[in-house]
């Protein structure tokens, strides 16, 4: 039931992540009638006698996107969160990312939406004319684009670096360098129980458990975009609690978010496994 809980957790974050980095509340979920998937819109700001162009916010889950179309008038793509695709008619498929200005020109025709492994979110700021749909985009032809990298080796081995930091810290029991990487709201959960950050600092502090030693033998990292890492360690894990010293096998999972230039880590949750546990690659 334990297991079944943590899979449960880690899959609404995972879902949900996306939703969480939306400047703006998310808004309605839009009808699905120009488009394939999930996707979210709030009107920022709607023109007026003054402000002739309007702005609105579009949260798209992974593996949504709009047909093709065209704005007469123009539009301009503020992306503020994940990773998307945006093409033009008769052009290559180009990888849109959070900070990325995209200009679509009047009347020109094109598509752009999540990528199928994350989600994309991206302020429109468009003119009074409405949107011309033309043709639909098929799943087909969405699925033949090749996934951006995303999943790239310096990523993977930045957090890798820094789960291994980790272990060290709480071994020296550096509760500074800890309380730096611990997010406000994180959870820690062990074989005894759950708990938030403050009484997992307060636990390495004063002992109740001491990481003496964390033996990593394998790690996997899946990145889901740019600012969102789980990262799975196996391990054997020697913890000095109530006078003992104690050798487990754990799987050791580790969900990391980005904010700003930091890596903040959400959950730390400890699965107790046989020693011939593998992590599936």
């Amino acid at each position: 039931m334990r297991t079944f809980i943590i899979g449960l957790f880690l899959g609404i974050l995972s879902i949900t992540s996306f939703a969480q980095e939306a400047v703006f509340p998310m808004g309605e979920k839009a009808p699905n009638v120009q488009h394939t998937g999930d996707i979210w819109l709030t009107h920022v700001v709607d023109a007026d006698e003054t402000f002739k162009h309007s702005v609105a916010q579009a949260v798209s889950a992974p593996g949504a996107f709009l047909n093709w179309h065209l704005h007469p008038d123009g539009q301009q793509l503020l992306i503020t969160n994940g990773v998307g695709f945006y093409q033009e008619k008769g052009k290559e498929v180009q990888v849109m990312r959070a900070g990325d200005v995209i200009k679509c020109l009047p009347n020109v025709e094109h598509w752009h939406g999540a990528t199928p492994k994350s989600a994309v979110t991206y302020l429109a700021i468009s003119g009074p004319t409405p949107t011309k749909w033309t043709d639909e985009l098929s799943v087909e032809d969405y699925n033949k684009i090749p996934l951006p990298e995303i999943n790239n080796s310096s990523l993977e081995n930045e957090i890798m670096e820094l789960s291994k930091a980790k272990w060290k810290w709480m071994a020296d029991k550096d509760v500074d360098k800890l309380a730096n990487l611990f997010h406000d709201k994180s959870r820690f959960v062990h074989m005894s129980g759950s708990w938030k950050k403050d009484r997992e600092l307060e636990i390495i502090e004063t002992g109740s458990i001491w990481y003496k030693n964390a033996d990593v033998h394998d790690v996997v990292v899946e990145t889901f975009d740019d600012n969102t890492v789980v990262l799975w360690n196996r391990i054997t894990l020697t913890a000095h609690v109530r006078g003992n010293d104690v050798t487990t096998e754990f799987t050791v999972t580790e969900f990391y978010k980005k904010e700003g230039d930091d890596w903040k880590l959400l959950d730390l949750t400890f699965s107790s496994v046989r020693d011939t546990h593998e992590i599936a690659h």
